[in-house]
């Protein structure tokens, strides 16, 4: 499908660059590649490079690929421009159906033939996104998270159209670029963590529209308790070691029961003014005078502790001969 494999990759596009899209540009970069990037809005590079440049001291921490250089940037002024010599894409628009489907097919015709293109929708199938698209058979899902250059995990996944060959590279790639890649069987909406993590923030709206628990209140009752443990081992598998030495078993014959319990809703809450209201103010509350900037700084060195803490980061250990 390619004539390039993975580990020979060298130039990367990225199409769309906001949060995420800065995100992905700013780890291509800190991997040692050669970046393009395009937007359409107007003040596109100006956000870009201060994104890149806020990311490129926790990227630093990290540890930098040989050859790593923020000048190896380009921000190109057309769509064709950024991706005419490509060797993939990764696509982030906003999360707009039509938008991704429009963008997809013209990045479709405007690619090398074989290049593999992956969007980082957070979301939508790409059976929904790939109807428009010539060539979808490379078209795959890579859906990040944020920011997308220090959360090491990718879900890839194809449509319907998508060749198997397609996403076998996706993922390869991905992981040579340093990430840590779930590969999905089958399309799931939302995929696998965003099910989990909107299930959690549903029912912590419905204790903020029921008064049962401030923001704050449930932001500390994840970091102070099962938080900790989720940076290391999921929810499974904790849930494996409250059953002893009986495991998952004992777990399920003594605690199976409580599923029945009101614990928690599925179903979303109305979004209405009151509760909008009490969200924001309960995130202005606990953010307690410190500005965005000072919050991104103080989540990035957070991750990056707990990533060193845990032995994820190349070398952590060694002083201690683990």
């Amino acid at each position: 499908m390619t004539s390039t494999e993975p580990e020979n990759v060298r130039r990367v596009a990225c199409v769309g660059a906001g949060v995420i899209g800065g995100g992905w540009v700013a780890h291509f970069l800190a991997r040692g590649y050669d970046v393009t990037a395009w937007d359409p809005a107007p003040d596109a590079e100006l956000r870009l490079r201060r994104l890149v440049d806020a990311a490129w001291p926790a990227l630093t921490q990290l540890g930098l690929a040989d050859g790593a250089s923020t000048d190896r940037l380009t921000v190109t002024a057309t769509l064709e421009e950024a991706v005419g010599d490509a060797q993939f894409v990764q696509e982030s628009a906003p999360e707009k159906l039509d938008v991704k489907r429009d963008l997809l097919a013209r990045l479709d015709a405007a690619t090398p033939p074989g290049v593999v293109i992956a969007s980082s929708t957070s979301g939508y199938p790409m059976t929904d996104m790939q109807t428009d698209a010539e060539g979808a058979g490379r078209l795959v899902v890579g859906h990040p998270f944020n920011p997308p250059y220090l959360i090491p995990l990718v879900e890839v996944v194809g449509g319907e159209r998508t060749s198997a060959e397609a996403v076998a590279w996706a993922s390869r790639f991905y992981e040579v670029a340093g990430k840590s890649v779930i590969t999905m069987d089958r399309e799931v909406p939302g995929f696998i963590a965003n099910r989990l993590q909107e299930a959690l923030w549903r029912e912590a709206l419905h204790m903020v529209a029921n008064g049962e628990a401030t923001v704050k209140e449930i932001d500390d009752s994840i970091t102070e308790g099962p938080g900790l443990r989720w940076a290391f081992m999921g929810p499974m598998l904790t849930f494996a070691l409250a059953g002893g030495e009986g495991g998952m078993a004992h777990m399920l014959d003594h605690f199976g029961p409580s599923l029945k319990s009101p614990w928690t809703r599925l179903e979303a809450p109305e979004l209405d003014k009151a509760l909008y209201d009490s969200v924001v103010a309960g995130c202005d509350d606990a953010a307690a005078g410190r500005t965005i900037a000072d919050l991104v700084a103080e989540r990035d060195q957070g991750v990056i502790d707990v990533l060193r803490a845990t032995g994820r980061l190349p070398g952590a250990g060694k002083e201690s001969g683990k």
